[in-house]
């Protein structure tokens, strides 16, 4: 178990390392946040990137679990970790044949998890409702959220898949890339 000092080293260290690192901290943030603005701008092209890129690291992963396979191959699990990294070789295989309906086809898996993500998230907050926090309200609005956003991309396929994945991605890249930019600019600006 983790004592209080322990946590108060661990934060101490952290925050001496982020202001140590500021810099790369700033450099990374202004990067996630042009690379969202970009997927922003041409979310179509975004959306194939990354259908691209995961393709390549199912199939690198999937090589990679062979060689690992193929070397341990007296371990108990051989076969299941065989079919496991050729079943990723040739899921990269197929998104990297087939980009375009990659993305539509990941564009459902991620509208069936924001669905599912929604509902878990709603429940959660119902069953928070009577906390003294008064903040399950702010989970059953993100759960509400979600199932919109569900809503949006499942009811507007296959068109949504043009940019639902380039948009979701473009956000999250673009807040990431802000908040890593507030996080170095604080730690540049404290004291201790």
């Amino acid at each position: 178990m983790t004592s209080p000092e322990d946590f108060a080293r661990l934060q101490s260290a952290m925050s001496q390392t982020v202001k140590a690192h500021w810099k790369a901290f700033l450099f990374e943030g202004i990067l996630l946040a042009f690379l969202g603005v970009a997927a922003l701008i041409v979310p179509p092209l975004a959306s194939l990137a990354i259908a691209i890129f995961l393709g390549w690291m199912f199939l690198v992963s999937g090589i990679g679990g062979l060689i690992v396979t193929y070397w341990a191959r007296s371990t108990p699990g051989f076969w299941w970790s065989l079919i496991s990294a050729a079943l990723a070789v040739l899921a990269g295989m197929l998104l990297l044949a087939r980009p375009m309906q990659a993305v539509l086809t990941l564009t459902i898996v991620i509208g069936a998890y924001f669905l599912a993500e929604g509902v878990a998230t709603i429940m959660y907050a119902l069953e928070h409702r009577r906390e003294p926090s008064g903040r399950w309200s702010w989970l059953l609005m993100s759960g509400l959220v979600d199932i919109a956003i569900s809503f949006m991309v499942i009811t507007g396929l296959p068109s949504s898949a043009e940019w639902a994945i380039g948009v979701l991605v473009g956000i999250n890249l673009l807040f990431g890339g802000a908040t890593l930019i507030g996080m170095a600019l604080a730690a540049r600006n404290s004291n201790t």
